[in-house]
């Protein structure tokens, strides 16, 4: 057996299948607004708007909007987001009196901007897995090799998942969602806003919606990388048990 069989095709094959499988789940999310509507009703983000609203330094009569109007709002971000920050600088609310008004301040959109370029590179990074991941089954399909015992990868998985929880558990969210703002984005670019000075940030209730949305990325993520674990056992599980031992 080669070196690359025995030592990184199948943790090469599990990644680019990771992270495919990722982005398959947030693109699905994508298309109901990551669940805005469930987060809504879960966080009571109407009251907090209710509360906020009044309170901002440079926008009016927020509070006065309802929840067909949030709802829009938050699909226009998504929209602009997965869009490469297209239109996010045009999004508009209603004032009490039915007078349109721009929604965020300029360092808001450059803050969004940032979050589409780098899911523009998510996606080109899923896509690539995508195509490798592929590639590397069809090669393991023509070499007849067996994957590894579905046991090992899902024990590998929960710790994994465990590691990561208790990650989590010990530096606490605030600090994890703080840390991965200040290595993902620009240093010099905006990216914490106190509800006083963001609709934005009072719209999605940051960072609340952000843990809710995590979780159902999770709960998309798992059985999308399961149902595709198992097909791909499946498909070459027969072609292994049939074929010469590889060397």
């Amino acid at each position: 057996m080669s070196l690359f069989n025995r030592y990184a095709l199948w943790p090469l094959l599990f990644f680019c299948h990771f992270l495919a499988a990722s982005l398959l789940a947030w693109h699905l999310l994508a298309q109901i607004d990551f669940g805005y509507a469930w987060g809504y009703q879960a966080l009571d983000i109407h009251e907090h708007i209710q509360e906020m609203g009044p309170l901002n330094y440079y926008k009016d009569d927020f509070e006065h909007t309802d929840y067909a109007e949030h709802q829009r709002l938050f699909s226009e971000i998504t929209r602009g987001i997965q869009n490469r920050g297209e239109g996010l600088a045009d999004i508009q609310y209603h004032l009490a009196d039915g007078t349109p008004e721009i929604l965020m301040r300029t360092p808001e959109v450059v803050h969004l901007e940032d979050v589409a370029r780098l899911v523009h590179h998510y996606y080109w990074a899923g896509s690539i897995a995508a195509l490798m991941f592929a590639g590397l089954l069809f090669y393991c399909y023509r070499q007849g090799l067996k994957p590894p015992p579905a046991r090992k990868v899902l024990a590998i998985l929960a710790i994994l998942l465990a590691v990561g929880a208790l990650t989590l558990w010990l530096l606490g969210p605030v600090t994890v969602f703080y840390w991965l703002h200040e290595y993902a984005f620009p240093a010099d670019n905006p990216w914490f806003f106190y509800y006083q000075e963001s609709l934005m940030t009072t719209l999605m209730k940051a960072p609340d919606l952000f843990g809710f949305i995590a979780l159902l990325l999770l709960g998309a993520l798992l059985p999308i990388w399961g149902a595709s674990l198992a097909l791909m056992v499946r498909v070459l599980a027969p072609r292994a048990a049939g074929s010469p031992k590889r060397r």
